[in-house]
């Protein structure tokens, strides 16, 4: 499928006229969704995709035009379409097709063949095996919500007129559950996941347990009493945290004045435990890639080094506007232009465990979920405020669970307060990887 895909991209940048610039993204993409619900099935979903964007640059102006089919005959027309939106575009010195840099993509090996092979019969089998799983964990399981089975294989190919021919072939699975919990007076709920590359590495007794574990717990919670107080991330939440932090290292928030450290580089902005990087190149990630957007190399990018900041992410565009380099960092859809953003995020990972940072800690907050987070963060001030809920610690242990509580701070006070990262890696189905985090000195509103 690759190289039917880069064919057929060859195939519409042969037809360029010249003094333009043109890049064409190809892709195939097939996904399965199956959702149980007591045992039965509740909804199926298998989708098979195809389509084709195009990039027409001339005279400083950009058209961009697509089709969802590889036929030549639409493709030629399209391709017409992208060159007449370009006579309509906005005169920008900066808009380029991006050019070869030298860095060479590292082979991540990121499809097994098992997911294409796994029959249908079997995938539903790991949803139901979950459910019932939660269902005879724990007697105070009395439902389980949502249980569902997730696969997606892509194939894509970049070929651009500047030199650049690129593809690569991606797949990865999931499981995912909701549980509801009660205890005759108190009614609560709980998720858990496993993700892997192929479904033979899905867990079902990791995401079970979680999804049992998380609602179980939380039964009789109460408000928690108000005041500042030292808190632990669940890696869920971490991993929360992480995407809209992320969002504030990219070149376009930083070429908009919209970043909360432009012109910080080489300044302490975090705890001296915080390392962060984006890695795309990590197989084990769940977002990993070979290529960015834009058909360049995917790379590991260090954003904070011991607490200082190292600069910024950057597709070609951002890279010309502030004259500097890309950092392979381009994200987009096959029917969309290229923006700039995380791959894969993370934070470098401490020494201990989830249970020895709860022991170092004398009063505090283990929080296992949040709401409203996204809504509730400014991400031009850095101000948040977000629900939340969790289990309140004592003298280093886990005591009463907490809900209807809010905690707030600020994004960049946040990092400074980093006490300490736990050795807990979790892997998610997003674009950024959680761990256990320590935060110190954050408002908790209560009672």
């Amino acid at each position: 499928m690759e190289e039917k895909l880069l064919a057929t991209a060859e195939r519409v940048i042969a037809l360029g006229e010249e003094g333009e610039q043109i890049e064409v993204v190809a892709v195939h993409e097939q996904e399965t969704e199956i959702r149980v619900y007591e045992g039965e099935i509740e909804s199926f979903t298998a989708s098979e995709s195809q389509g084709v964007g195009i990039r027409v640059i001339q005279d400083g102006r950009q058209g961009m035009a697509y089709a969802g089919t590889l036929d030549e005959k639409i493709l030629k027309e399209t391709l017409i379409e992208a060159r007449d939106n370009s006579t309509f575009g906005t005169y920008d010195e900066f808009v380029a097709i991006a050019e070869p840099d030298g860095v060479k993509p590292i082979s991540l090996n990121l499809y097994h063949p098992m997911i294409s092979q796994f029959p249908t019969e079997e995938k539903i089998s790991l949803a139901k095996e979950l459910e019932k799983y939660i269902r005879n964990s724990d007697e105070r399981i009395v439902g389980v919500e949502s249980t569902e089975y997730v696969d997606s294989i892509s194939a894509s190919a970049i070929v651009t007129s500047s030199g650049i021919r690129r593809s690569s072939y991606e797949g990865g699975c999931y499981v995912a559950a909701s549980s509801l919990a009660s205890d005759g007076k108190d009614m609560q709920t709980g998720f858990g996941y496993s993700i892997g590359r192929n479904p033979e590495l899905l867990d079902i007794e990791k995401a079970g347990t979680q999804a049992s574990d998380r609602a179980t717990r939380m039964l009789g919670a109460k408000k928690a009493q108000s005041g500042r107080q030292t808190v632990i991330l669940d890696p869920y939440v971490t991993a929360q945290f992480l995407g809209i932090i992320g969002s504030t290292f990219s070149g376009e928030a930083l070429l908009k004045g919209r970043s909360l450290f432009a012109g910080r580089e080489g300044e302490p902005i975090a705890s001296s435990m915080v390392t962060l990087v984006d890695d795309p190149t990590d197989a084990e990630a769940f977002t990993a890639t070979e290529v960015d957007g834009e058909g360049l190399a995917s790379r590991r990018n260090i954003l904070i080094n011991s607490g200082t900041l190292q600069g910024f992410l950057h597709n070609s565009y951002t890279a010309r506007a502030l004259n500097t380099i890309s950092t392979g960092s381009a994200v987009r859809s096959y029917n969309s232009s290229p923006g700039v953003g995380s791959l894969a995020l993370s934070l470098v990972p401490g020494s201990k465990s989830q249970e020895k940072l709860i022991e170092n800690i004398d009063d505090g907050i283990l929080i296992q979920g949040v709401a409203g987070l996204h809504s509730g963060v400014n991400p031009i001030s850095g101000d948040f405020s977000a629900g939340a809920e969790g289990i309140q610690i004592r003298n280093g242990k886990l005591a009463e669970p907490v809900r209807e509580i809010t905690i707030a701070s600020t994004l960049q006070r946040m990092l400074l307060e980093v006490q300490d990262i736990g050795s807990d890696l979790e892997r998610l189905p997003m674009r950024s990887s959680g761990v256990s985090l320590v935060v110190g000195d954050v408002t908790v509103s209560g009672v």
